[in-house]
């Protein structure tokens, strides 16, 4: 499981860094939106873990937290670019 949370985890920081370099707005919304998977998939690994006792209380609301802090932020990014890229 903690294979799991490295790979989707890091995955998400790799497609947003590659969304930085988009070839066009909709290159850009594909890769962040696979990264809005990845940090969902995240989300469930980490949950996993709260719930088999491997992470504590603290630990997962810390990585939860953050995790859902990103979510927004590739949410509102998402929705922002397909407003800006429909106005064109």
């Amino acid at each position: 499981m903690l294979n799991q949370v490295f790979r989707s985890g890091t995955a998400i920081g790799a497609l947003v860094s590659e969304a930085t370099y988009a070839q066009s707005p909709a290159d850009f919304i594909i890769k962040l939106s696979v990264a809005l998977k990845e940090c969902n998939e995240t989300l469930y690994w980490l949950n996993i873990l709260k719930d088999t006792e491997f992470l504590n209380s603290k630990e997962f609301e810390s990585m939860s937290n953050d995790c859902q802090e990103i979510l927004a932020l590739l949410i509102s990014s998402i929705k922002t670019t397909k407003q800006n890229h429909q106005t064109k």
